[in-house]
């Protein structure tokens, strides 16, 4: 595992593989960004390097040196941090975090790594750690293809262990830079355990072992977290016909579960949930080929609620926080959920199902409806939901529906603090007729205009009066089908779990 420490040492004297340093677009080209601590003769050479180069200092550009002169380490990674001059000191989160990454990932193998970009204040020195985590990630396959081989052939060859990254600040090494730095490290670890759910092949995750997963690692963690599960018949028992529905054509029956972080004094109770699709075939609304290719991460919420819970737990936060993981598998078959069902859900609503491939709406349903009977300060759901928030939205922006103004504006206040892309979304008054049926209390589904919205609006039915309540929609933050991009891998992204811990972390108790 990749391990984050602090120091003040002068980068130069650094003994790493590689140090890495900034640089900034500037009209003549690319130049060095403040914070480098490197000896005029460095600079100098740096400066020629580049310019020999044609190096731009945008975002996303790299450059290695060799036997660079006054420098102890082995090369020196020029990360491009965008606009800005040799004089800017202070540099948007985001630009730091995504630098970080981009450098990281061009030395993947490398055991000791520093990084010297600009660093005047704790908060800046935790973008860069935490972007330095999160390009160090890489999907450990390891596991997965010995479950699948069982004794067939060699064993995969395990994954190399995560390098020592040591972050040079300029802020000095006081108990604010370092705990925002360790902070980084928790939150980093607790969204590669995302990315890792998220890539898992769907025929190693369904919901038991995603279940079996979590009480894993909780098990595996310092922290006290609880876990239980309702199995395919308390949950019938129960009246979750939401989910039990969705779950009832696959062999690999649905699960809820919870997971509880109740610290000693705690201000206030919080309430996550989250969409565990493991598989999305699209039911008897059967998918295109070519849509079901990624949709072993349509579990993406799911994972990012686990990751939330145990990152709060394991930084100690003062809130206790409640997660619930709705985890189905959502297949055809002779027993698979039909349109025109009627189904009803935890709190006595009727629903009519209209496509079944609009399942993730029904256990989050079910999943609301059985938060809410904690009475938690507020309920925040988390989801690869529609299309029609990547129409609307794009890859990288999650859309925000809220039955709360305010409330809403605190999820999107602490998206934009994580790094996270995300914007409001209304929830239309009007659009709930959409939403009317003469054979049940309300069709999980409108017409494809605001499609996004409709299902936002269908959500907030299952919210009891007076809980503030939010709708992340993440279908297309969740999952990069692209090369690698900033602080974002291939595949599983970890999308929400810093915006979730941001927003736990700045959690004002009820009155």
């Amino acid at each position: 595992m990749t391990s984050l420490t602090v120091t003040t040492k002068t980068s130069a004297d650094l003994p790493v593989d590689a140090l890495v340093v900034g640089s900034v677009h500037t009209d003549a080209g690319a130049d060095l960004a403040a914070g480098h601590g490197l000896p005029r003769k460095a600079v100098v050479h740096l400066q020629a390097v580049l310019a020999d180069l044609e190096a731009t200092g945008r975002a996303e550009e790299v450059h290695r040196v060799v036997a660079v002169p006054g420098v102890k380490a082995t090369s020196v990674l020029v990360t491009g941090l965008g606009e800005g001059t040799t004089r800017r000191t202070s540099f948007e989160h985001t630009a730091l975090r995504d630098a970080a990454a981009v450098a990281l990932r061009a030395v993947r193998g490398k055991k000791t790594v520093a990084l010297a970009l600009p660093t005047p204040d704790a908060e800046s020195a935790g973008a860069v750690a935490d972007g330095a985590w999160a390009g160090t990630y890489v999907y450990d396959k390891a596991a997965p293809l010995a479950a699948v081989r069982k004794g067939r052939g060699p064993a995969a060859k395990p994954a190399s262990p995560g390098p020592k990254v040591t972050v040079v600040s300029g802020a000095g090494q006081g108990k604010a830079v370092k705990d925002a730095v360790a902070r980084s490290a928790i939150v980093g670890a607790a969204r590669d355990w995302a990315r890792d759910l998220v890539n898992t092949p769907p025929n190693l995750l369904f919901p038991q072992s995603f279940a079996e997963n979590v009480k894993k690692r909780v098990a595996g963690s310092p922290a006290k977290v609880t876990v239980s599960v309702l199995d395919e018949k308390a949950l019938l028992k129960g009246g979750f016909g939401g989910i039990s529905g969705v779950g009832q054509g696959s062999v690999h029956p649905p699960r809820i579960v919870t997971m509880s972080y109740a610290p000693s004094g705690a201000k206030g109770s919080v309430a996550l949930v989250g969409k565990g699709i493991t598989f999305d075939s699209g039911g008897l609304n059967l998918k295109p080929s070519s849509g079901m290719v990624t949709m072993k991460s349509d579990m993406a919420g799911a994972a990012a609620v686990a990751a939330t819970v145990l990152a709060a737990a394991e930084l100690g936060l003062p809130v206790a926080v409640t997660g619930y993981l709705c985890l189905a598998e959502n297949m055809p078959s002779g027993t698979a959920q039909r349109p025109s069902d009627v189904v009803v859900m935890r709190d006595g609503t009727s629903v009519e199902i209209l496509d079944t491939d609009a399942e993730g709406r029904m256990v989050l349903g079910d999943g609301i409806c059985l938060a809410g009977e904690k009475n938690p300060d507020w309920i925040v759901d988390i989801a690869t939901l529609t299309g029609a928030q990547m129409i609307a939205l794009g890859d990288d922006i999650a859309g925000v529906m809220g039955n709360d103004d305010a409330f809403r504006s605190r999820v999107v206040a602490a998206a934009d603090a994580a790094g996270e892309g995300a914007w409001a979304m209304p929830l239309p008054k009007a659009l709930r007729a959409k939403l009317d049926t003469p054979t049940a209390d309300i069709a999980h589904k409108g017409d494809r205009a605001g499609g996004m919205l409709t299902a936002g609006l269908f959500l907030q039915e299952f919210v009891g009066e007076g809980t503030p309540w939010a709708h992340i929609d993440i279908a297309g933050p969740s999952f990069n089908e692209k090369g690698p991009r900033g602080r974002n891998p291939k595949g599983g992204t970890g999308f929400g779990v810093a915006t979730l811990v941001a927003l736990v972390e700045g959690h004002r108790p009820k009155g």
